[in-house]
Formats: structure tokens, sequence, C-alpha cells
């Protein structure tokens, strides 16, 4: 079974997590307006796993489902930078004994600068973290 498919029947155990899929990725899309988008694409020797702009690059598939699995679960957190409504960083946080660490930073170049800076904080609920942790598998 390959990695969309492996977390498709997964997802089947969540029937209220919204997805879509083709042959080589597959997108969860928020139950609120406080959480964001969770994205895994496999390529040919590599995954891409994406939190709306935030990603990273890894090339086993255990990391990738690891890390797609994480983002589904409250334990992650998505500082996002924006200057009006136009979002140009991101920032994944972690717990560690009740804090929030800083995991990762994505951003873009160019942005508009001059409009007012606002940090929203993205979270996602939609899995349980105990049934996802560490078994490479969502």
């Amino acid at each position: 079974m390959g990695t969309i498919e492996r977390i498709k029947a997964k997802l089947q155990e969540y029937p209220h997590v919204k997805y879509e899929s083709d042959r080589n990725s597959i997108s969860v899309f928020p139950a609120s307006d406080d959480g964001f988008t969770v994205s895994l694409t496999v390529h040919s020797d590599s995954y891409t796993v994406s939190f709306n702009g935030w990603h990273e690059d890894l090339q086993s598939e255990e990391e990738a489902l690891n890390c797609f699995a994480f983002g589904l679960t409250s334990d992650c957190r998505l500082k996002e930078y924006r200057r009006g409504n136009f979002a140009y960083k991101w920032t994944v946080e972690s717990q560690e004994h009740g804090e929030w660490v800083e995991d990762g930073t994505t951003g873009l170049f160019l942005f508009p600068f001059w409009m007012r800076k606002e940090v929203r904080y993205l979270q996602n609920d939609l899995i349980c973290a105990e049934r996802s942790a560490g078994n490479g598998d969502i």
C-alpha cells in the first residue's frame, strides 16, 4: 500500500476530517478558522510535508508520516506572521514541558512590509496525539 493510501485508510477512523487527495498528494483541511491545512506530497525520492506556507522535505516515509500526523494534533502549533491579509512567515512549534518551543521556520522574501504586522497562532485538534506518536502511522 502506498503512502497516500495508508493515510486515507487511517483517516477513515476520523470521519469528521475533511481532505482531498490524488495519486501523489493529500491535504487535510482545518476544522475551524483557527486551524491550518496539513499536506503531504510524495516525490520520486522524497516527501514534502506542508502546514499552510511552512514546509519540510523529508527522505523517509516514516519521518514524513510522523510529521504529517503531528500537524493534525494539538501538540503542534503554527505561528503565522502576516502583513495585512498576506501571510509571509510560518514557524512550527511543539510543546515541551508545557512550553511552546520553535521547531522550524519558512518565510517569503517578498511581502508587503509597509502593512501592519500581525501574528496568529493556528492549531489543529483533528486526531489524538497519543495514537499517532512514534509509530510512523496516523
